[in-house]
């Protein structure tokens, strides 16, 4: 069944086949889908054009075929094409629904996967995964894509993933940012991620300097500009790698060092010395969740504070993120996430602004460690760790200065609001290599040299546009060339997509494996005496996690498990003359609260419920655990 979530309301609407309600207005048709259109358009005012030539990619499907197979890319469309046709064929466990609509509008789909026979999605543990948030890191989209088939398809064939489906719930959506991919996937272009008009180099003009397709090729590759004047020499920072044989590769030295200028393709639209650095959008949906945000570039007036590029005007500005906050502090029973990114092979979690030991309790790091050695496991990335150490000094010295790699804070991230501020494991992987799969020269670096002898000696040489003379309005002679930057540098070739968006797919599968699952026994009712009872309820948390981390304890985000009795509203009415009195607890409330079941744990409470009536009288036993489940059993005291 198809749905669409309201934000304000937070409430599933089903459509339904109710009288159609006519519009004097014409229904918005995007030019993804416009196939007579020539041109791909951007909303938002902007200095900057806000169209641009369609094309389309070899490595890329954009007409839904009749299986779905991973050696090419799918737009954004193909992949609704393939979300909506599995919502009809497993309605039984499926549930697809709008959970917002983009800065353009265009609807950002999301499913709901769980047995509806076997409970609401809500009353489960569940785990969330989503992709597409970075325009261009569409392997990640890919991953989500894979993952929500692999499900469907071994649902009921496979053991654990039946399991998995019978008693938990999985959230997939697998574009968050469907603008910035359609601009990414229909036109030579490339962003950060929205599409939203931003002043990226704060010279008062927004977008007013993109990227342009100077050779008709369809793909933005590099320049290079050999150094001939005074001025040029003193600023070239580019050599030709004397490592490298092809005379292809470039090397980065410091200015005046170098014999070369190195640009994106593209001309200098505001003549400011600078080419193509205020493109389209260039806020970052990354950077503008609200745990530890801070503003951006220029926002901090005492000029001594941190900022953070593409941050936002302020914590979830954008729709794309204030969609996935308000839906997640809407669904607190989400315990793991992975919100996916491409480019760097790594596993890749909080904290982004300090050291794990400064701000993680010691058991919540040692669960995330053991997730860091369950990812590696399955995708053999070189790293995995945290974000402000391990990623920031993955390669120990700058290269360039040879000074040793400090630490960095990344803020507004979201790994960091996922841990911190829900309490939930949150990992931000990411996929894909630039290529270098492995140090051929033994530097102890995976860098464009290892890249480029991969991509001669195992895909073709398809991956590197050799340099071509070309006549530059602005700068004269210059070579175009250098990496593809859509189907190399930030995603894999084709025949390289399965590889890596299953290998992750199967450790964010893993990890909703180990989603807490409470096992309640059934009640246990003891006669003490005429008309006096005690009844029992043990239960164990046989899952890979404790239904809460310390860290959600801490903020309060998952309250502690909590049993209570049910009975008919006339039966327990009157007080001391009531036929059925719950005489222990002494609470009020009636209710035993009994903590937070850890991994492993097992717990038995105890009622006792005192019958003033002959007769036989029914009653219901509930066991509420925000991230365990819900669990509602009968029993009969008679």
């Amino acid at each position: 069944m198809k749905k669409i979530a309201s934000l304000s309301s937070l409430m599933l609407l089903s459509v339904m086949s109710y009288g159609q309600i006519d519009t004097f207005q014409k229904a918005k048709v995007f030019t993804e889908s416009d196939t007579s259109a020539k041109f791909h358009t951007v909303s938002g005012e902007r200095h900057g054009p806000s169209f641009f030539k369609k094309h389309q990619f070899p490595e890329v499907e954009y007409v839904p075929g009749e299986k779905l197979t991973f050696d090419k890319y799918h737009t954004v469309n193909v992949m609704y094409h393939w979300y909506e046709k599995w919502a009809e064929l497993y309605p039984e466990i499926v549930d697809l629904y709008i959970i917002g609509e983009s800065f353009e509008g265009r609807p950002i789909y999301q499913m709901t996967l769980t047995n509806k026979k076997t409970g609401k999605d809500t009353e489960k543990p569940a785990a969330y995964f989503e992709g597409g948030r970075h325009s261009g890191e569409i392997t990640a989209s890919e991953s989500v894509l894979w993952l929500t088939q692999h499900l469907l398809e071994n649902y009921g064939k496979d053991k654990e993933i039946t399991h998995l489906i019978d008693t938990k719930a999985i959230y997939l959506r697998p574009q968050n940012n469907p603008d910035g991919s359609n601009l990414y996937l229909y036109t030579e272009q490339r962003n950060r991620s929205t599409v939203k008009p931003h002043d990226n180099d704060r010279d008062g003009l927004i977008d007013e300097d993109p990227e342009e397709d100077l050779d008709g090729d369809g793909v933005i590759y590099q320049m290079r500009k050999k150094a001939t004047t005074d001025e040029e020499k003193k600023k070239a920072n580019y050599i030709i790698d004397p490592d490298h044989p092809s005379g292809k590769l470039m090397k980065r030295v410091f200015p005046g060092k170098g014999d070369y200028l190195l640009y994106t393709e593209g001309i200098d639209n505001d003549g400011d010395g600078d080419y193509n650095e205020d493109g389209v959008g260039g806020l970052d949906l990354h950077r503008n969740y609200p745990e530890n945000w801070r503003p951006d570039i220029g926002g901090d007036l005492t000029g001594r504070g941190y900022t953070q590029y593409g941050a936002g005007e302020y914590p979830l500005s954008e729709p794309e993120t204030r969609s996935t906050v308000l839906w997640m502090l809407s669904h607190a029973n989400i315990s793991v996430v992975n919100s996916m990114d491409t480019r760097v092979p790594m596993h890749l979690r909080p904290p982004s602004t300090s050291k794990s030991e400064e701000r993680m309790y010691p058991e919540d790091l040692a669960i995330y460690k053991e997730m860091d050695e369950l990812g590696l496991s399955y995708t053999a990335y070189p790293w995995a760790g945290d974000v402000y150490e391990t990623y920031s000094t993955r390669y120990k010295v700058n290269r360039m200065t040879g000074d040793p790699l400090k630490p960095s804070p990344l803020f507004g991230h979201g790994p960091d609001f996922g841990y911190f501020y829900f309490g939930s494991i949150w990992y931000g992987d990411e996929l894909w290599n630039n290529g270098a799969m492995k140090d051929y020269n033994n530097d102890g670096i995976y860098d464009d040299y290892d890249a480029l002898v991969w991509d001669e000696e195992e895909n073709g040489g398809k991956g590197f546009k050799s340099w071509t003379p070309f006549n530059h309005p602005e700068l004269g002679e210059v070579e175009i060339g250098g990496f593809h930057p859509k189907f190399f540098g930030q995603n894999g070739p084709p025949w390289q997509l399965e590889n890596w968006a299953k290998k992750q797919a199967l450790f964010n599968l893993a990890m909703a494996k180990k989603l807490p699952e409470i096992k309640a026994e059934k009640p246990a009712v003891k006669k003490i005496k005429d008309g006096e009872y005690e009844i029992s309820l043990t239960w164990e948390n046989v899952g890979g996690l404790p239904v809460a981390l310390e860290q959600a304890k801490l903020v309060k985000i998952v309250q502690e498990d909590r049993v209570s009795l049910e009975f008919a509203k006339a039966l327990t009415e009157g007080y001391e003359n009531a036929k059925v009195q719950i005489t222990s607890p002494d609470l009020y409330d009636k209710t035993i609260y009994a903590g937070h079941t850890g991994k492993g744990e097992r717990k038995t409470i105890i009622f006792k419920v005192k019958v003033n009536s002959a007769e036989e009288v029914k009653g219901k036993i509930k066991l509420s655990s925000t991230r365990g489940g819900l669990f509602v059993q009968e029993f009969t005291l008679k």
